[in-house]
């Protein structure tokens, strides 16, 4: 990501912030370069399991050009999609956990690599976010194709 594309995308992420100057000074100081930002007010995160995380992501990359931002957390055992808000007071999924407003994210600087929770998909600063409708077919067309995997006996 360039320096512009990364000041654009800490922009639009610290603007859900009750003080945005307070959450780029965090960021900018903290050894971790994570902050924590409220969900629910330009969009809710849903929170898949890694295992079914990573093949939804690669089935809704050849739907979309770009997809909106996707976090992973240590280890890859949960992703984050972001979606509209609202999205996760809807969500009714089996396994997907919604955050939305009343929630806080931790939130990695997307100007910079850290360890831990860090981003799959970086925000771009214009807003995109994933349309729940094609995250929900991505995630089908993902379970089912590890379904029939599984059930074939298949390895990796």
């Amino acid at each position: 990501m360039t320096a512009t594309g990364a000041k654009a995308a800490v922009e639009w992420l610290v603007s859900v912030a009750p003080d945005p100057d307070a959450r780029r000074w965090e960021w900018e100081r903290s050894p971790q370069g994570i902050a924590l930002l409220p969900a629910g007010k330009r969009w809710d995160v849903l929170i898949l399991p890694g295992e079914l995380g990573y093949p939804t992501l690669d089935v809704l990359t050849r739907l979309v050009d770009r997809p909106g931002p996707v976090l992973a957390d240590f280890g890859d055992s949960r992703m984050g999609f972001f979606v509209p808000p609202g999205t996760a007071a809807r969500w009714l999924g089996a396994g997907v956990r919604g955050a939305g407003p009343g929630t806080w994210i931790v939130i990695p600087d997307p100007g910079r690599t850290v360890g831990g929770v860090r981003w799959v998909i970086q925000p771009d600063g214009s807003g995109t976010l994933t349309d729940p409708a094609l995250l929900e077919l991505a995630m089908h067309e993902a379970a089912a194709a590890r379904g029939a995997h599984d059930a074939g006996g298949g390895e990796g």
